[in-house]
């Protein structure tokens, strides 16, 4: 299963060994991912606005839902380049290189399905997102393997406290949306390739060692060591 998979990924991203160049390559990665979240929402507000006007009836409450939720993601990207310097690195490493393949086809389709068919296709990006957000103790565990101080860990720390809450907003809403078969199958189709692509690049940023072990294996499995 495509979540057995990312789980896999992220366990083997956070194993101790070699975890602060690990770590330093994930904030300059995630930064790419996370810099494009509000300006996805903001177009996908003015879709919502404009098929208000002509009568959808998705237009308003989502619209109200994106208007909330910008305001809560705003500044985020910064945090990730605080971060980044207070790691050691300098945000050059994140604002230079290209975007990789893999982010921009994680957040690139949500551009075109925001333009092209309807921005009700976000909620699936962004219930993945915030569904398989930091563990609650991974702030720690990369504080005591890395050496690292409490100023390059904000983004980690705050994430894995704020996306439960916002978990919790995104079902609420989609609940009470009238969403049609098709528009809940949009959804769906959305979360499942946000979820592949981002299991893709999660296994990238683990790629520093061996590849992680098939999910329930042994400490003896020859595909990898165990996380």
């Amino acid at each position: 299963m495509l979540d057995d998979e990312l789980l896999d990924a992220m366990d083997h991203l956070w194993r101790p060994e070699d975890m602060l160049p690990r770590y330093r390559h994930y904030l300059c990665t995630m930064h790419a991912v996370v810099r494009a979240s509000v300006p996805l929402m903001l177009r996908a507000l003015e879709r919502s606005t404009l098929l208000d006007a002509c009568g959808d009836p998705l237009g308003a409450p989502l619209a109200a839902y994106l208007r909330e939720h910008i305001q809560e993601e705003e500044g985020h990207d910064t945090w990730l380049l605080e971060d980044i310097r207070a790691a050691g690195s300098p945000p050059q490493d994140a604002l230079g290189p290209m975007p990789g393949p893999v982010v921009a086809a994680l957040a690139g389709a949500q551009y075109y399905w925001i333009e092209h068919h309807h921005p009700v296709a976000l909620l699936g990006y962004i219930a993945v997102l915030e569904g398989y957000a930091p563990a609650a103790d991974l702030t720690s565990r990369i504080a005591s393997t890395t050496g690292l101080p409490d100023t390059a860990l904000r983004t980690v720390r705050e994430h894995a406290a704020l996306d439960t809450g916002h978990l919790d907003e995104l079902y609420a809403l989609l609940d009470r949306l009238p969403l049609t078969r098709d528009q809940e199958s949009d959804v769906t189709v959305s979360a499942m390739h946000s979820l592949d692509a981002l299991t893709r690049l999660f296994v990238r940023l683990g790629r520093s060692g061996a590849a992680p072990p098939p999910r329930g294996a042994g400490p003896s499995s020859p595909t990898g060591v165990t996380p």
